[in-house]
């Protein structure tokens, strides 16, 4: 990748270092993936009273341990009850210590509904019954928060293939979203993170958390060039309004100009 852009930028002769800077930028730019960064959510504005209800959109997030899964379903949450929503937290993830009842303090921190399965379950059938919830409790956006896991470990991901199965099923024609949630501070790890998950749960788009911190996420260049997938998401900061939109002109910019 960095052969690529070095390439590149020797193409377009730059004379001075803001030129080379610049030049970084365009070819950073023409690497990244072109397909759309918005997530598939319903019209804004108030979730008005149904006669029927409907199947939900579904964003499933899944990742390794510590990437920032549980935190960024919870902002999310916040955001999308902020701009007129009513989305549902879905609890899937039954094996970690806790992990149901942090998911559910982020939702009643968030204001908003949730759904959790109970300790041991079997994630898919509470992925099922969770988005089947949803539906029935008028929410028209459900966050599903899964265990995290190594891409090393062929058995749960073979589990996470699963849940992405049984929610599919479960859709009923509604917009689907599978979410892999990266880590920024981990650099070219990532990338091998991402190839696997993405055998075991085909990717729509990718989280980058903890851009606060040092860590700049160059990664995802490489990620999004090679697998085709954009980063929609980006974690920024602890509070809870600390999620965005990802920016790449933006973020590349960052990395390059400063």
């Amino acid at each position: 990748m960095a052969a690529r852009l070095v390439a590149g930028v020797r193409k377009q002769a730059p004379r001075t270092r803001e030129e080379a800077a610049a030049a970084l930028v365009t070819e950073a730019l023409a690497l990244m993936s072109k397909e759309s960064r918005l997530l598939p959510l319903p019209a804004g504005g108030r979730v008005e009273e149904r006669v029927e209800p409907r199947t939900p959109s579904v964003i499933l997030f899944y990742g390794i341990n510590g990437a920032g899964k549980t935190t960024t379903i919870g902002k999310l949450a916040h955001r999308l009850k902020g701009e007129g929503h009513k989305p549902m937290i879905v609890a899937a993830d039954t094996f970690r210590a806790a992990g149901i009842e942090q998911m559910a303090a982020w939702a009643r921190r968030a204001g908003v509904d949730h759904f959790e399965g109970k300790g041991g379950a079997d994630p898919a059938s509470v992925v099922f019954d969770g988005i089947n919830a949803a539906r029935s409790r008028g929410s028209d956006v459900a966050l599903v928060d899964t265990a995290g896991r190594l891409q090393t470990q062929r058995n749960l991901l073979e589990e996470l293939a699963k849940v992405g199965r049984v929610a599919t099923k479960a859709l009923d024609g509604a917009p689907y979203e599978s979410l892999l949630v990266l880590d920024a501070v981990l650099g070219l790890t990532n990338l091998v993170q991402a190839r696997e998950f993405n055998r075991a749960v085909p990717m729509t788009g990718l989280v980058l958390t903890k851009l606060d911190s040092s860590a700049k996420g160059g990664s995802v260049i490489a990620i999004e060039s090679e697998l085709g997938v954009p980063v929609k998401l980006a974690g920024v900061g602890e509070d809870m309004d600390d999620i965005a939109t990802f920016e790449p002109e933006a973020f590349v910019r960052s990395l390059f100009e400063g």
